[in-house]
């Protein structure tokens, strides 16, 4: 007995596939179209590159432009595009401290930033602390203790030290520890570091000795360390 119930054939199935196809392309603005959708959402996200682009950003009070690939980080943009090479290239991986700046009143490490994210927010360096001729308090401790050997980290402790003074005006010695805990310091200068922390904190007591350096009951019977020694 013949099957009068009608099947749907291979070519009945791609002739459909085929309309379908057509009506899709046609939703979707055609072949032309489907090319140029990603730039058009890209536009109306606001997405740059990879060429270069003019950025501008508020650095230390001031506006410096620039114009920079968007995969440039603001360590390379403040080193190689602004001149601000106060902060260090080191590790370059997040992990040293040596970069860092204060971005929106928070410590960043600045070779994990991207330069496009940091537009129009305040960033602050280390060359916008103090002059050679008129250190800030901070600077002017960490000579005082001589809390710098080759110098490659200190930028970053000094900006560190300023940003968990601009918290915490008067921090204990554990937190002194813990703020500065994100920077490495190759030479060894934690103590002469913690100590000029604690004196721009209160300038009235400059020594601020450290408990281990204080003998037996805490009476100062350490023995004194002459200026420009090792702080190892």
């Amino acid at each position: 007995m013949a099957n009068n119930t009608k099947g749907l054939s291979r070519r009945d199935f791609l002739r459909g596939g085929a309309a379908a196809g057509v009506v899709g392309a046609g939703l979707l603005g055609g072949g032309v179209a489907l090319d140029a959708k990603p730039a058009a959402q890209a536009a109306v996200a606001g997405v740059v590159g990879p060429g270069a682009v003019p950025m501008a950003f508020q650095i230390n009070g001031e506006t410096l432009k620039a114009t920079l690939e968007p995969r440039v980080t603001l360590l390379d943009a403040l080193r190689d595009h602004l001149d601000l090479t106060g902060a260090k290239k080191v590790c370059d991986r997040g992990t040293c401290g040596a970069c860092t700046v204060i971005l929106d009143g928070k410590t960043v490490y600045s070779c994990s930033v991207l330069a496009i994210e940091a537009q129009g927010r305040p960033i602050q360096t280390v060359e916008g602390l103090g002059r050679p001729d008129k250190l800030h308090p901070l600077q002017a401790a960490f000579v005082e203790h001589d809390a710098q050997q080759c110098g490659f980290c200190t930028p970053g402790f000094v900006m560190a030290a300023k940003a968990l003074l601009d918290v915490n005006p008067q921090p204990t010695l554990d937190e002194v520890h813990h703020g500065l805990s994100g920077n490495f310091c190759r030479c060894g200068t934690y103590a002469g570091m913690r100590k000029a922390v604690l004196q721009a904190a209160n300038p009235a007591n400059p020594a601020n000795p450290e408990p281990e350096e204080r003998g037996a009951g805490g009476k100062g019977k350490g023995k004194k360390k002459h200026k420009g020694g090792h702080h190892g």
